[in-house]
């Protein structure tokens, strides 16, 4: 693959790289991304809305059981394995090559993939509270309470996801780690992500080090900043580049 030599060795250069990325890294996984085109349809002609207006604020806590029809089918059911994109970045980690991953992901499998510093932007699917009591609860937990919406069992009130819906604020702490690791990067690896999504894709406009490599599949508005750009499978281009890495 043309340019991997040349990730290769600015990989082999940096002492803190960062990697930011999205739905493309958890797609080559199985999961369905519902944000791309047949995604929207399918949610539109099934709940008759888009799925941006089903994971908001306002509709979650108004149209309850519509919500949970559809975090169900695309979250609580699901699982996955990580790939090879999300276990080269925790070998990178090991290596002392990667200082954080940041993910617009909610699915944990990052984490699952072995690696240790990761800022989820929008939350995870993984922890939930009750939004009256605050008591916690996991998603095991939750995927088997037999009330549909997921109803507290100390107080009664609404159970849901610690995810970051549309109309809401990111956190504050994870937003300001998010950001100085990007500062303090040398290198920024963008994967996966159509950058469309702000504020996190503003993110980017923090990073002042030497090296930035993009890979995504589609052409994005952030292209023509990165020193190279791959329109590749995020983990056929990291396993080259690792392979690559390794044999220098």
């Amino acid at each position: 693959m043309e340019n991997i030599d040349k990730f290769a060795q600015m990989v082999k250069e940096s002492k803190n790289i960062v990697f930011f990325g999205g739905a493309g890294v958890s797609t080559e996984s199985g999961l369905k991304d519902y944000r791309s085109e047949d995604g929207i349809y399918n949610t539109v002609k099934e709940f008759g809305v888009p799925p941006e207006v089903i994971l908001s604020h306002d509709f979650m806590f108004n149209n309850q059981d519509t919500f949970y029809r559809f975090y169900t089918d695309y979250f609580l059911k699901v699982s996955a394995n990580p790939n090879d994109a999300h276990k080269i970045l925790a070998k990178m980690e090991e290596m002392g090559k990667l200082n954080a991953v940041i993910t617009q992901n909610i699915d944990g499998l990052h984490q699952a993939g072995g690696s240790k510093n990761v800022l989820e932007l929008h939350g995870t699917i993984n922890e939930y509270f009750c939004v009256n009591c605050g008591k916690a609860f996991t998603k095991k937990e939750v995927a088997q309470m037999d009330s549909k919406p997921h109803i507290c069992d100390k107080c009664g009130g609404f159970v849901r996801p610690k995810v970051t819906m549309y109309g809401e604020m990111l956190d504050s702490n994870v937003e300001y780690n998010a950001v100085k690791a990007i500062q303090n990067a040398d290198m920024l690896i963008v994967g996966g992500t159509s950058l469309a999504v702000y504020p996190a894709a503003g993110y980017l406009n923090y990073f002042n080090g030497k090296y930035i490599v993009l890979i995504n599949k589609q052409q994005t508005d952030f292209d023509h900043k990165a020193d190279i750009v791959f329109h590749e499978s995020i983990g056929k281009v990291l396993n080259e580049m690792i392979n690559h890495l390794n044999i220098q």
